[in-house]
């Protein structure tokens, strides 16, 4: 009983007929079929045979060529309406009057639309499904993917990253839970390692791959188990866990990048995992020295570029780069420093990509590409750490953040810029990852002891406003002048502290270097 799981709400049916592909009922000498109802006054002939097909196309022909089909039609019309209202379903669940209160909020402004939608449409969350991690042990929900065509299953990866806690019986197996069956993983994926980072292919919905706690890449395929098909090696793989991997757009669809907290970017062919096929050092003094590298513990790429990437780091900076330039050094392209602690997450806008969203320490920021010196816009500082973040795929305005406190936050900057829209306590231990199905109608939360929580948002916050696009564009844009007005008079006073400076300088004379040991002499006199 402790290991039963309550579903809220329970839809059941009842169904008293075997369900077939093509279904027809012969009612008082009446045919009902799928393709169509045709009927026919007084039955069948009886040198025709109902069962041959032949037979039946060919009276059927020859009744419609009869000038009475018309009227035959009629005097059966109430008949056929009997027998079809014997097979109708009624929904008992179906929602009444939603146009008319659509048609209330149109003449209103988006954000009093939205103060209205959410007031009405409660629960804001619907809990779908709680699954824990089936073992004693419980390790971190790290990773979540949708599947990506029919957004029915999830891929869960499963590890424990607090710095040598892991204990001799802790799981390295990650699981595929499949939504209608929720009772027992799909497939059980298990590799040598415990994996951090776990992804399924846009292209090939059977193909995942995920990056594991020692580094090591590995690709499965679920129509041949839960083993991987293939692993790098160990000597040519990461020196540290893999926090992030991404398929890139490719003709194969078999590319895909990795990025580690050893300072690099590999890129990897499924088909060939013997070897990278390229990388990166994140060396921001672009020396390429492996010493001196950036660990990266988020990693993004937005298909519309497919050149640029990047890449949050353990220091809280944010690296532009792009693949395609001629040298190493050149592939860094620029730098965002705002953060004083890792960057856990770092998503673009799907609306505007050269927007970008950052979440590390007590706080989420918005970015704008044109924007070096500091973020746009940016969350009040929280008394709890921030974990994961995402935007909304169906609305601008709107992104969602998970904290260590257990709570989920929707922010709406349209409606509320001083505070999140709707905070939400999803369940009794920290949250650790996020991720929204592609629809915007169902959010994913990963906990640190390998809970999954499945929440089903309401329209009011995954249904688009009436001119939300363009007011959340011209947010943006406002924000983004705002910043390059600041950022030219901080360059401007920068420059004349610096011609100070200088000028002091000049005019102070050296002073003579005192004896070491007469420092110290003075410095314990003053101190007794």
């Amino acid at each position: 009983a402790s290991n039963f799981v309550l579903r809220n709400p329970v839809d059941s049916y009842v169904q008293h007929t075997s369900d077939m592909s093509e279904h027809e009922v012969n009612t008082e000498r009446v045919e009902v079929e799928s393709r169509g109802v045709n009927h026919v006054e007084g039955g069948w002939p009886k040198d025709i045979n109902p069962q041959e097909v032949e037979q039946t196309i060919r009276f059927r022909k020859k009744v419609e060529k009869d000038e009475n089909y018309v009227n035959t039609i009629v005097h059966l019309g109430t008949l056929m309406e009997h027998c079809v209202k014997q097979n109708n379903a009624i929904n008992i669940y179906e929602e009444y009057f939603g146009e008319e209160e659509t048609a209330e909020l149109e003449d209103e402004p988006p954000s009093a639309k939205t103060i209205n939608v959410i007031s009405k449409l409660t629960p804001f969350f619907d809990v779908l499904l709680s699954k824990r991690d089936p073992n004693v042990t419980k390790r971190t929900a790290t990773h979540l993917s949708w599947h990506p065509d029919t957004c029915k299953k999830l891929a869960v990866a499963y590890s424990s990253l607090e710095f040598q806690q892991n204990m001799k019986d802790m799981s390295f197996d990650s699981y595929i839970w499949d939504l209608e069956n929720p009772n027992k993983p799909a497939l059980v994926l298990k590799p040598s390692s415990p994996l951090v980072t776990l992804e399924y292919n846009p292209k090939d919905s059977h193909v995942l791959v995920g990056g594991c706690y020692n580094g090591q890449m590995a690709y499965w395929d679920t129509r041949k188990g839960g083993l991987p098909v293939e692993v790098s090696t160990v000597e040519v793989s990461h020196r540290d866990p893999v926090y992030g991997a991404i398929w890139l757009q490719s003709k194969t669809g078999t590319e895909c990048f990795s990025a580690s907290t050893d300072g690099q970017v590999l890129w990897w062919d499924i088909r060939k995992l013997a070897e990278p096929t390229e990388s990166l050092v994140l060396d921001i003094t672009r020396k390429g020295l492996l010493e001196n590298a950036l660990g990266a513990v988020a990693l993004e790429f937005e298909p519309t570029m497919p050149t640029k990437f990047m890449v949050g780091t353990e220091q809280g900076i944010v690296v532009a780069c792009n693949r395609k330039a001629k040298t190493p050094p050149e592939k860094i392209t620029s730098t965002y420093s705002g953060h004083i602690g890792p960057v856990y997450a770092l998503v673009r806008n799907p609306f505007y990509p050269k927007v970008f969203l950052t979440v590390g320490d007590w706080t989420a920021r918005i970015w704008s590409e044109e924007i070096k010196e500091s973020s746009i816009m940016w969350t009040k500082c929280h008394l709890s750490y921030l974990t994961d973040g995402c935007w909304s795929t169906v609305r601008p305005s709107v992104f969602f953040t998970t904290r260590s406190d257990r709570t989920l936050d929707v922010w709406d900057f349209l409606f509320k810029q001083n505070g999140p829209s709707l905070s939400l306590k999803v369940c009794n231990e920290p949250l650790s990852s996020l991720r929204l199905q592609d629809n915007g109608c169902v959010v994913a939360c990963g906990s640190k002891l390998g809970t999954v929580t499945l929440m089903e948002i309401s329209s009011g916050l995954c249904t688009l406003q009436r001119n939300e696009k363009t007011l959340a564009a011209a947010m943006f844009e406002r924000e983004t002048k705002r910043e390059k007005i600041l950022e030219a008079r901080h360059r401007e006073m920068r420059l004349k502290e610096r011609a100070r400076s200088e000028g002091q300088e000049s005019e102070v004379q050296e002073r003579l270097v005192e004896d070491p040991q007469e420092v110290l002499d003075r410095a314990r006199r003053e101190f007794f």
